[in-house]
């Protein structure tokens, strides 16, 4: 087994604070044994890692309390859950500070 270094174990770190991090563990979290093992592409579909309906709901829940936000009704759409990089992207948009004018 290879060992790995410090770096590495300090980027794992990094990404697992990260809103991308904590939203691959949030959906690991709601999508349970066995998918929670496996890879999760960001750009792959919810629906094919096998994210029910129902599961859509906790995950929507989750990242609300996760990111301490609430998502607009106009944005609870099936393109922005479509996959973990959509999701993180309305994330990133609902938590950025609203710009100065």
């Amino acid at each position: 087994m290879m060992s790995r270094t410090m770096s590495e174990a300090s980027n794992d770190r990094a990404t697992q604070n990260s809103p991308r991090g904590r939203l691959i563990d949030l959906i690991r979290q709601i999508l349970g044994p066995p998918a929670a093992s496996r890879p999760l592409p960001i750009d792959a579909r919810l629906s094919d890692l096998g994210m029910s309906s129902i599961k859509m709901v906790n995950l929507m829940l989750a990242v609300e309390v996760e990111f301490d936000i609430t998502i607009p009704q106009t944005e609870i759409t099936p393109e922005n859950f479509q996959s973990i990089a959509s999701v993180e992207g309305l994330v990133l948009r609902l938590t950025e500070p609203p710009a100065s004018s």
